[in-house]
């Protein structure tokens, strides 16, 4: 009876969340304008750019008034599934590139293919034919990208470096230069216990890259996992490796020992190496300590290269009432304002190549100096399958299981040995 009463509640709830949306009062918009309502989410820095883009550009747009409606990153998915389901959608919204698959999958998109064909100011061939891909369903455009975010960065400290009389690294340098140069900055007490670390990376995906393996057959239509093929196994294996054969990497007890994360290990000069994505600098640019530079990822054992990535664009819902209008805002978030300012910022690469080849990303002055390497880095980058179960898949079986190979409990081969079985059983049940 209780679980019953509960259920009843349950259900009353949603109801409610739903008829609360679908009756909400209606929008108060300035006489003779056309209301456009933009979904987005992103921390301090991306809210004052994309504030700032649209205020400047309304100037010039008085018959549109668009509705800047920010949610936190945590809260975004969800809130926007509850809008849909409760029929008050915003008419544009941001997608991160990963959480765009979800949304595809449930066919919420309007295709963008119409408008960029018959709109002469804009050119697609602008942006990075790899992150437009991502965007690419059947043969539509469903977003037009923002920025892109290869996992292709290794921060180093030049100081560290020059105290331990080591070259720094260069772009064309490889897993041996990678494991040398890691061996050579770790130092440990009289005790033995690492004091500082030579190299860490959380970017498993690339260990696998790089060594010529794969993560599934297919990243477009994924139906197998191929994480348990030699190559794949080979260079997770290398992965690990870093933390417990050569010891070079801090596991996440060490770090939780320091208390301190992997950034905050570099940031006070315990980790001279950190792999990660180029939206560690706006933190980095506040060290006063050493100087610091990136270098793209290291080739594998073959010389092959290759990423992971993140990235991000803007959609237009198909439920919005004014399309042409909707269009026109997207391309003032996407436009050259708004990615100059956000390269500015260090924060993201901009998905506009114009741009990221141009004096405020590739040339500008700013640390990390060689950032103008991601331009390269992109043409080596492999999204997450596109597959609305991926993320499910990730928490249910990589993650948990990653854990127990940064700790050492298992190898690279029993880890594989156990996701990938049920990897393959998510991949290939019939789509909800």
């Amino acid at each position: 009876m209780k679980f019953i009463t509960k259920a009843f509640i349950l259900l009353f709830a949603v109801i409610f969340s739903f008829s609360s949306l679908s009756c909400a009062k209606k929008e108060e918009v300035p006489e003779g304008k056309t209301l456009i309502k933009v979904a987005y989410w992103g921390g301090p820095e991306e809210v004052k750019i994309i504030t700032d883009t649209i205020n400047a550009w309304q100037k010039n747009h008085p018959d549109i008034y668009v509705k800047l409606e920010h949610t936190s990153g945590s809260d975004y998915t969800n809130k926007l599934l509850t809008r849909i389901a409760g029929g008050a959608p915003p008419d544009v919204a941001f997608m991160e590139v990963n959480i765009f698959v979800t949304f595809s999958y449930k066919n919420v998109f309007l295709d963008l293919k119409p408008f960029i064909k018959d709109d002469l100011q804009f050119n697609l061939d602008d942006f990075f034919p790899e992150v437009v891909d991502r965007f690419r369903v059947n043969g539509g455009i469903y977003a037009i990208p923002r920025d892109t975010a290869p996992f292709a960065c290794v921060y180093y400290n030049k100081n560290l470096f020059d105290r331990t009389g080591i070259s720094y690294p260069t772009d064309d340098w490889n897993w041996n230069d990678l494991l040398d140069k890691a061996q050579k900055l770790t130092k440990t007490d009289e005790k033995g216990r690492a004091v500082q670390y030579g190299f860490y990376a959380w970017s498993w995906q690339n260990f696998v890259y790089f060594n010529g393996g794969k993560v599934v057959n297919n990243v477009k239509k994924p139906t197998r996992c191929l994480l348990d093929q030699p190559k794949a196994v080979e260079g997770l294996q290398m992965f690990q490796d870093l933390f417990h054969k050569y010891k070079v990497s801090p596991t996440p007890t060490a770090m939780s020992n320091m208390g301190m994360g992997s950034n905050q290990m570099f940031m006070t000069g315990r980790l001279a190496m950190y792999g990660s994505g180029i939206w560690e600098t706006p933190a980095l640019r506040k060290i006063k300590d050493f100087d610091w530079d990136i270098v793209m990822f290291p080739k594998g054992p073959g010389g092959k290269r290759g990423f992971g990535t993140g990235g991000s664009g803007y959609t237009i819902l198909k439920y919005t009432k004014h399309p042409k209008e909707a269009w026109e805002v997207v391309k003032a978030l996407a436009a050259a304002k708004g990615q100059i300012m956000l390269a500015k910022t260090g924060l993201a690469q901009p998905a506009n190549r114009k741009i990221a080849e141009g004096p405020y990303w590739a040339g500008s002055k700013e640390p990390p100096l060689n950032k103008g390497m991601l331009n390269e880095a992109v043409k080596y980058v492999i999204y997450d399958p596109f597959s609305p179960k991926w993320r499910e898949i990730q928490d249910l079986y990589i993650y948990p299981q990653m854990d127990l190979l940064y700790s050492g409990d298992i190898s690279a081969k029993e880890f594989t040995n156990k996701i990938v079985p049920e990897i393959n059983k998510m991949l290939q049940s019939p789509q909800e």
